[in-house]
C-alpha cells in the first residue's frame, strides 16, 4: 500500500507519494493530439519516426497572434502549433489551447527531478487583464503604469515555488520579462530572478509578422538552451511571447508548460500544468 502524507500549501491541502524518476526522449520534435500509445523513447532525432494515430511536427515559425489581437496564418515552414487564422486574443478563435500532456504525473515528476529541462511560466493571475503593452505611458520601471498581481496571483505563485521546494525538483538560473507581473512571479515562486529583455511583449495589441518573430527571437534561445546537469530553467513571461515561440495559447494566467530541449535548436513540449497541479504529481 503507498504511503500518503497530507501537505498543507498556501490556502489548499494536498494528498502526496513518492515517485521514481525516467529517461525523457531527446528529440527535436513535438507531438500533439495522439489517441495512441506514446512512441517508444529515442535516442537521437535520427530515430524519431511518425506512428499512426501519433502527430509529429518539427519546430517551425508560429503565426501572427496578439492578446486581442489577429491570429494569422504561420509563415514559411510553418509546421508547430500554427494558429487556424481568424480571431485571435485571450484564448479566442485563432489561439490553439487544445495541448495534451504527454508524460503522466509520476513520469514527469521524475523527469523534472532528474533536470534538463526548461519550464515556462506564464505570470500568474492579475486584478485585470488588457495590452498595457501598447500603452505609450507604460513605464517598465514603474509597476503603477502596468497591470498588477492580484491576491490569487500571489497566493499561486507562492504555490507554486513551495510544491517545487516539497518535491525536490532543481532550480537552476530563473528568467523573467522586465514587466512586474512577471518578475513578481517569479520573485514569490523561486525568490530569485534575472530579467531578459526579450522575453518582453512587442508594443501592440495587434502584431505584424516581423513583430511576432522579435518574440519570438527573444524567447527562442533560453527556450532551447540545455540546463545546467541536474537542474532546471524556468522563464517567467506573457502569452503573446510563448505563442510566437510554439503557436499555442498558454492559458489561464499562471500555467506552466514543460520543454525538452533537445541540444540541437529543439525542443520536446512535454506537459502543462496548472499551479495547483504541480504538487498533485506525486500522488499520479
Amino acid at each position: 500500500m503507498m504511503t500518503k502524507t497530507k501537505l498543507w500549501i498556501g490556502v489548499g491541502a494536498y494528498v502526496v507519494a513518492s515517485a521514481g524518476a525516467v529517461a525523457l526522449p531527446e528529440t527535436r520534435a513535438i507531438a500533439i493530439e495522439s489517441t495512441h500509445a506514446e512512441p517508444e523513447l529515442a535516442q537521437s532525432v535520427e530515430e524519431v519516426q511518425p506512428i499512426p494515430g501519433q502527430e509529429w511536427f518539427l519546430l517551425g515559425e508560429a503565426g501572427e497572434g496578439g492578446e486581442g489581437g489577429e491570429g494569422g496564418e504561420g509563415g514559411e515552414g510553418s509546421v508547430t502549433f500554427t494558429p487556424e487564422g481568424g480571431e485571435g486574443g485571450e484564448g479566442g478563435e485563432g489561439a490553439r489551447t487544445d495541448f495534451q500532456n504527454r508524460l503522466d504525473g509520476s513520469t514527469l515528476l521524475g523527469a523534472l527531478q532528474s533536470g534538463g529541462h526548461v519550464i515556462f511560466f506564464r505570470h500568474a493571475q492579475t486584478e485585470s487583464d488588457y495590452a498595457d503593452q501598447a500603452d505609450p505611458n507604460i513605464d517598465l520601471n514603474d509597476c503603477s503604469t502596468q497591470r498588477s498581481l492580484s491576491e490569487e496571483g500571489w497566493q499561486d505563485a507562492v504555490q507554486i515555488g513551495a510544491a517545487f521546494e516539497f518535491l525536490n525538483i532543481p532550480v537552476g538560473v530563473v528568467y523573467s520579462s522586465e514587466f512586474c507581473r512577471a518578475w513578481q512571479t517569479a520573485d514569490l515562486a523561486f525568490g530569485s530572478y534575472v530579467k531578459q529583455s526579450g522575453l518582453n511583449f512587442a508594443p501592440a495589441e495587434e502584431y505584424t509578422d516581423a513583430q511576432v518573430a522579435q518574440m519570438r527571437a527573444g524567447i527562442e534561445p533560453l527556450a532551447t538552451a540545455v540546463p545546467p546537469m541536474g537542474t532546471n530553467t524556468i522563464i517567467v513571461g506573457h502569452d503573446d511571447v510563448f505563442e510566437a515561440l510554439t503557436g499555442l495559447y498558454p492559458e489561464p494566467q499562471g500555467i506552466g508548460f514543460v520543454l525538452t530541449p533537445d541540444g540541437l535548436g529543439g525542443f520536446v513540449l512535454q506537459a502543462s500544468l496548472l499551479p495547483e497541479e504541480w504538487v498533485e504529481l506525486i500522488d499520479e
